[in-house]
C-alpha cells in the first residue's frame, strides 16, 4: 500500500508539467486563455522572456525534487524495505550544498533580470532633443476608480487646462507613452496585463510608467493590490486608437468638460 501512495505522489509533478505544457501551447486558446494575455507592447517581450526563463528554471527544479522525493518514498517503503532504520544527525556538507545552491540560483535570477528592470523602470523615453518625454496623462488611483487627467494645450500634466476622465485610459498607437501614476489614498497597483506593466502605487510618491502599444483595441486596466472592500470592481479600460482618432477623442472630452464643468476650463477649481 505504501508504494501505491508513492505512485500517487508521483502524479503531482507529472500532472503539473502536463498542465503547464498544455496551457502554454499556442493552440490551447480559448480553452485555456488564463495563460499570458496577448502582448501589445513593443517592449513587453522582455517581461515575457524573463517570465518564461524563471518558469523553466523553477520547473526543472520542481521536476528534479519531485522525482527525488518519489524515489525515496519508493525505495524506503516501510513494508518492503528489509534494512533496519538508521538515524542520523545530518550532514554538514549537504546542509551547505542545499543552502548555497538556492542562494546562487536567486543571485543569478537577480542579475539576469536587471535589464528587464532597467527597461521598465529606469530607461524613460526621450525626446529628439535628449530630454525625457513628458507625461501624456496623470493616472490617479483612489478607492475604487481611476481618475485620469490628460495634458491640455500646454502639454503639461497638473495645470488648469487638463482634461479629466474616469476609468478610460485612451492612448495613441505606435507611440512611446509616458504616464505619471499615483495613489490618492491607500496602496494600489496600476496593472495593464496586455502591456506587461505593473506599478505599485504608494501614497505621496511621484512615479512614472511607459510603454509603446502596437495594436488598437480595448484592454483591461485593473488594480492588482487589495485596496479595500471594493477592490474587485476597481476596473477601467485601456483604449488604444490611431493618433487621429485619439486627437478627436481628446477634443471631444475637452468640449464635454467645458459644458459640464466650466470651472475646469482654463482655471478655477472644483
Amino acid at each position: 500500500m505504501g508504494r501505491f501512495w508513492s505512485l500517487l505522489f508521483l502524479l503531482v509533478p507529472v500532472l503539473g508539467v502536463l498542465v503547464f505544457v498544455v496551457a502554454a501551447a499556442p493552440d490551447s486558446r480559448p480553452l485555456l486563455d488564463h495563460w499570458l494575455p496577448d502582448n501589445i507592447n513593443d517592449h513587453g517581450y522582455i517581461i515575457d522572456e524573463l517570465f518564461n526563463f524563471i518558469l523553466y528554471l523553477t520547473g526543472v527544479i520542481f521536476i528534479i525534487t519531485g522525482v527525488l522525493l518519489f524515489y525515496f518514498l519508493w525505495r524506503y517503503d516501510g513494508e518492503r524495505n528489509p534494512d533496519p532504520v538508521k538515524f542520523t544527525h545530518g550532514s554538514q556538507t549537504l546542509e551547505i550544498i542545499w543552502s548555497v545552491l538556492p542562494a546562487i540560483t536567486l543571485l543569478f535570477i537577480a542579475i539576469y533580470q536587471m535589464d528587464a528592470w532597467a527597461a521598465h523602470k529606469m530607461r524613460r523615453p526621450l525626446l529628439e532633443d535628449g530630454n525625457v518625454k513628458p507625461a501624456l496623462a496623470l493616472v490617479s488611483a483612489r478607492q475604487f476608480e481611476w481618475r485620469i487627467s490628460y495634458a491640455g494645450e500646454d502639454q503639461l500634466v497638473g495645470t488648469p487646462d487638463d482634461v479629466h476622465v474616469v476609468n478610460d485610459l485612451c492612448v495613441p498607437v505606435n507611440e512611446d507613452i509616458v504616464l505619471q501614476v499615483q495613489s490618492q489614498d491607500v496602496l494600489h497597483s496600476f496593472f495593464l496585463p496586455n502591456l506587461r506593466i505593473k506599478q505599485d502605487l504608494v501614497p505621496g510618491m511621484k512615479q512614472f510608467s511607459w510603454f509603446r502599444p502596437n495594436r488598437v483595441g480595448i484592454y483591461d486596466l485593473v488594480c492588482a493590490e487589495l485596496c479595500g472592500w471594493g477592490h474587485y470592481k476597481m476596473r477601467g479600460r485601456l483604449i488604444v486608437k490611431s493618433r487621429e482618432d485619439f486627437d478627436t477623442w481628446l477634443s471631444e472630452r475637452a468640449a464635454e468638460q467645458r459644458v459640464t464643468h466650466p470651472a475646469l476650463d482654463g482655471g478655477g477649481g472644483e
